[in-house]
């Protein structure tokens, strides 16, 4: 077995070379002023504006998180589409399997909840909108939180009479 090095050597050469080239370059032809807005963040037009300690809901990261990971997957999906001759029937009962162990996973994920983004006084809010057979309903719901709001209303409007 016998492999000749030397193109992918060359290559590699001839990258550090443009690397050290453009860094030295930079460094002779680039700007030497310094202003008092030099080292300010601006990014894509936009200054910013804020605290950059923002919080962010759990949820936003968890989403983030598994599109990542099954977009990961995904990229696995494709380098098989690409060599399906290649891989024959073993290869597509094995993506079968991957598949299956990928819907397993997304469907213990929807049951755990991991794909929800309601808080639970919001879901305890849609539970009560559903009526027979899992048809939100919305009539009792909006009457009942007008009536409790009136009440609210004119429980505080007569506790102030007394006074």
């Amino acid at each position: 077995m016998n492999i000749d090095l030397w193109p992918i050597v060359f290559y590699s050469v001839i990258v550090v070379v443009l690397i050290v080239f453009l860094l030295v370059a930079s460094a002779f032809l680039g700007q030497k002023r310094q202003d008092h807005a030099t080292h300010d963040v601006y990014e894509s037009g936009v200054l910013p504006v804020g605290s950059s300690q923002i919080k962010v809901a759990v949820p936003f990261y968890l989403t983030a998180i598994l599109f990542i990971i099954f977009d990961l997957e995904a990229a696995f999906l494709f380098a098989w589409a690409i060599s399906i001759r290649e891989s024959g029937w073993l290869g597509y009962i094995e993506v079968c399997i991957f598949i299956f162990i990928l819907l397993a996973g997304l469907l213990y994920l929807w049951r755990s909840g991991a794909l929800e983004w309601r808080t639970l006084r919001q879901q305890h809010d849609r539970a009560a909108l559903k009526g027979e057979g899992g048809v939100v309903n919305t009539g009792p719901f909006l009457k009942k939180t007008k009536a409790a709001a009136d009440q609210g209303h004119h429980d505080d409007h007569h506790a102030g009479g007394h006074h």
